[in-house]
């Protein structure tokens, strides 16, 4: 899939409520219509300032909240688009949650509980790193519950999403689309260098030798759980420049249209000299 400058990043990567989906039919090198990447970087500065100042209207207009979910494979690049794209936004009205391996009292409660207390309050913007959707991934591709649990388990996130929704909650999910050539590469960067060397886990070459599985995990969750009111986005990303303009684009596209407005001030306030 390629882009012009003319096309919605969010119309060209959204995955249509109801549509069937093959993953294969998106390009990880997808790079737009950048020819250079010190394009796209210089695109992305100019996208920065645009979402720094909507993220300055949108917590003083403390209407809505934003949630941001990005899955990946291992090596994706999610803790990169938390950088990259969120770089110079105002920190106090972002929080990231990472969701790691359940602790024992999460795992006493449903799948969605842990998830629900995290959800963002109004005028935040939330950021899942990895989320709910585990439940129907790693769970499914490592039989940790049996098929008639996590079956039933789209739809619930469906539910709880449209609850979202329909309480102020904008979503965006990102799946960062990379191959499993480019995993590779990457992962030997990581084994390669000293200072990245620590996010190298053996259990990484256990979870690869699931691609497909993964994949097929991937694509239901995908086509079973992109709705109006929580869309999920295909992102390509074995080009990390063109992930992040990708990403940085809907974001600013989302928040324009909400149009958030800085609220009214005090009556009075041309008088007020500060002595």
């Amino acid at each position: 899939m390629s882009l012009s400058h003319s096309d919605s990043y969010s119309d060209r990567y959204r995955v249509l409520p109801g549509a069937a989906l093959d993953l294969d039919a998106y390009d990880a090198d997808d790079r737009g219509p950048y020819t250079r990447k010190k394009e796209a970087v210089a695109d992305l500065q100019a996208l920065r300032e645009q979402l720094r100042a909507l993220q300055e209207r949108f917590y003083a207009w403390d209407k809505r909240s934003l949630l941001i979910v990005l899955q990946a494979m291992d090596t994706g690049g999610k803790d990169g688009v938390i950088e990259h794209v969120m770089h110079g936004v105002n920190p106090q009205g972002v929080q990231v949650t990472p969701f790691k391996v359940p602790t024992p009292e999460e795992l006493a409660h449903d799948f969605l509980w842990r998830v629900h207390k995290a959800a963002p309050a109004r005028r935040m913007i939330g950021i899942f790193n990895r989320s709910h959707y585990e439940d129907v991934l790693v769970v499914r591709v490592r039989n940790l519950v049996p098929p008639d649990v996590w079956g039933q388990r789209y739809e619930q996130i469906n539910q709880f999403e449209r609850l979202l929704a329909d309480t102020g909650t904008v979503i965006l999910k990102f799946y960062l689309h990379i191959t499993k050539d480019e995993q590779a590469q990457r992962l030997q960067a990581r084994l390669d260098s000293p200072d990245k060397r620590w996010k190298f886990a053996m259990g990484d070459l256990a979870e690869r030798k699931l691609w497909d599985d993964y994949m097929a995990a991937y694509t239901a969750a995908l086509s079973q759980c992109s709705t109006a009111h929580a869309p999920w986005f295909v992102v390509p990303a074995n080009r990390k420049w063109y992930r992040n303009v990708v990403i940085a684009n809907i974001l600013v596209e989302t928040l324009t249209q909400l149009d958030p407005q800085f609220p009214q001030p005090e009556a009075g306030l041309d008088d007020v000299v500060i002595v």
